[in-house]
């Protein structure tokens, strides 16, 4: 049922009156009479409202009516509620100037503060130490450096990779299995071109993967992932490829279990399929030493693929990928007869970057700070908002925070409100995931060890839930600079549904 009316009540005896009118449910009407309030400045920031009970019996309304609308402004960030000093218009819900021309994109303010995932901060870049790598390694340079590029990548920086994904990832691989590329998502589309489709993937990932691997004709779909990441056991043998976050599942945060490492690598084993392993940020574990990589168990069955985004800066545009050795010649071939992606002077200072130490002193320094920064964050979550859960490992560049169901929408919303970018996890769903997905497909039947793979009905426990769609927050931690990471804290949570 809807209503049609006008009412109005005094705002802690002030002069300005609420005025309600207009067609819809009663909350709805409220609701918007509030945001026009705020808007407009009748309502200036830090002004408090009257309690919920008595602007309820001011204006005729039941006492749940206001109080669910005061509860989903907090939650947009229009309103702000804390103990002992009742329900204020948030300090940042500054009164928008009225225009008369809709806003486009760009037009629109630039966020105050960003947790959006995806790179570290820009300013702690070693600056000293890749200079001095540089000048050593272009003095050092032999003259076919300065000539027509080799599609495999430097011999001196594969030759330096091989030793330090042995002695960090545990890889097994030669400097010859090597072949070095722009990044992960450019090892992706050399694997799609070689391989072709279709490929499984875990049903939370970047999309931007999906999107690439589309645009080469390869289609996935999704595997379910809980606690104990995917579910492997999904997989089928129609499938040529899967594309798996084994460390720390991308964005959920959990890591892959034992069991459902050996078990994918029998899948490949046994069907021909290839296990495509992002190590995205294999090396940022923070509370034990990192999981080995999956490539260590088969390295006949499964790629590894890595870069330096996360550990010193996307703008290098290097990465690798350490192949079987019959995928060697197949995707050199698809790069092109020469180099075309990464500059032979930079990837010959990454090399003396490796072997010189000053990597390994870098990856240890952002570990330290990472760790720092996550631990801070759970610190004011802690603080401020208790019941708000940061779910995953310890480790990586970004968390996720698990929200109550149903809430995620407004806290983005209430985010942005804040002058807050971030993301909510259901931007990283596979659009084909089902709440509890079954394969459409006879599944792989190795893989014992692994739970059952999910069917039908309501989840019964904490893993089927977790198949589940989620609500929550991927929060990265390790985007703004030092000096701004306190107030971005602070805006995120404002931000947060109250417990």
């Amino acid at each position: 049922m809807t209503y049609s009316w006008v009412n109005s009540a005094e705002i802690l005896g002030s002069d300005l009156p609420l005025e309600l009118s207009g067609t819809g449910n009663r909350r709805a009407v409220l609701m918007a009479a509030l945001r026009e309030a705020v808007r407009s400045g009748r309502l200036a920031p830090g002004t408090r409202l009257p309690p919920y009970r008595s602007l309820a019996a001011d204006l005729g309304l039941a006492r749940n009516t206001v109080a669910d609308a005061y509860a989903e402004l907090v939650a947009e960030g229009w309103l702000a509620a804390r103990q002992g000093s009742g329900t204020r218009v948030a300090e940042r819900a500054a009164p928008v100037t009225p225009v008369h021309r809709p806003r486009t994109p760009e037009r629109a303010a630039r966020p105050v503060h960003d947790l959006v995932q995806g790179q570290p901060d820009p300013s702690v870049f070693p600056r000293t130490a890749w200079l001095a790598s540089a000048r050593r390694a272009i003095a050092a340079a032999p003259n076919d450096a300065f000539g027509p590029g080799d599609p495999h990548g430097r011999p001196e920086l594969r030759r330096a990779l091989a030793g330090y994904l042995a002695r960090v990832r545990g890889v097994r691989a030669s400097p010859e299995r090597v072949v070095l590329c722009s990044g992960a998502a450019h090892g992706l589309r050399l694997l799609a071109d070689v391989l072709g489709g279709p490929w499984a993937a875990e049903e939370y990932g970047l999309p931007f993967h999906r999107g690439l691997l589309a645009a080469h004709g390869v289609g996935t779909r999704p595997l379910g992932v809980d606690g104990d990441g995917a579910r492997v056991d999904g997989l089928t043998r129609r499938d040529r490829a899967v594309l798996l976050t084994p460390a720390h599942q991308f964005p959920t945060g959990g890591p892959l279990h034992p069991a459902r490492r050996a078990a994918v690598v029998d899948w490949a084993r046994s069907t021909g399929g290839l296990v495509v392993e992002d190590d995205y940020d294999g090396e940022f574990r923070y509370d034990r030493q990192p999981v080995g990589a999956v490539q260590g168990l088969d390295p006949e069955h499964v790629v590894l693929l890595g870069s330096v985004s996360k550990s010193l800066s996307p703008g290098l545009r290097i990465g690798w990928m350490v192949l079987p050795q019959r995928l060697v010649a197949p995707v050199v071939a698809a790069k092109g007869e020469r180099e075309q992606w990464s500059s032979a002077t930079e990837q010959l200072t990454l090399a003396d970057f490796v072997e010189s130490g000053a990597y390994d002193r870098q990856v240890r320094r952002m570990r330290q700070r990472h760790r720092r920064r996550r631990d801070q964050l759970v610190a004011a979550l802690e603080r401020r908002a208790p019941h708000v859960r940061v779910t995953g490992i310890a480790a990586g560049l970004h968390a996720v925070l698990e929200l109550p169901p149903g809430t995620e929408r407004s806290v983005v919303r209430a985010a942005a409100w804040q002058g807050l970018a971030v993301e909510g996890l259901a931007d990283y769903r596979h659009p084909g995931a089902t709440p509890c997905p079954v394969a459409d497909v006879t599944p792989y039947a190795g893989g014992s060890g692994t739970r059952p793979h999910p069917g039908p009905g309501p989840a019964k426990d904490a893993s089927d839930a977790d198949a589940g769609v989620r609500d929550g927050l991927v929060v990265g931690y390790a985007t703004p600079a030092e000096h701004a990471y306190p107030e971005a804290l602070e805006a995120l949570c404002r931000a947060l549904p109250p417990g």
